[in-house]
């Protein structure tokens, strides 16, 4: 599995529409940026620390339209899909908020390798 964090707003729009076609940062690079979830709890302290709301989305990749294509960065190797994220593909989904002193809590159940 991989994963995905959207803003409450990108989240709202992607129930709507059914699919995604990726954050302002997601546009600029020319695909969609996933973690996987060993590297989803960092992906959301670095890019999204003060989002009060995030959704955290569990993709099955055997259900993209392409294959993600595995990229170095930086902090290591990421999955990026150069096509739209389909709403099928979701298989979980997680919102997690920012408690009274902005730490943010994954629930227990959220994998973590």
């Amino acid at each position: 599995m991989i994963y995905k964090i959207l803003r409450e707003a990108e989240w709202a729009d992607f129930q709507r529409d059914g699919v995604f076609r990726g954050s302002a940062l997601d546009k600029s690079d020319g695909f969609i940026h996933f973690s996987t979830a060993a590297q989803v709890r960092q992906t959301a302290e670095k890019y999204f620390p003060a989002e009060r709301t995030i959704a955290v989305v569990e993709v099955d990749p055997q259900r993209l339209s392409h294959a993600p294509i595995w990229e170095q960065s930086s902090r290591g190797l990421f999955p990026h899909l150069y096509a739209e994220l389909a709403r099928d593909a979701v298989v979980r989904t997680w919102n997690l908020t920012l408690d009274p002193v902005g730490r943010r809590a994954f629930p227990n159940e959220f994998p973590s390798t």
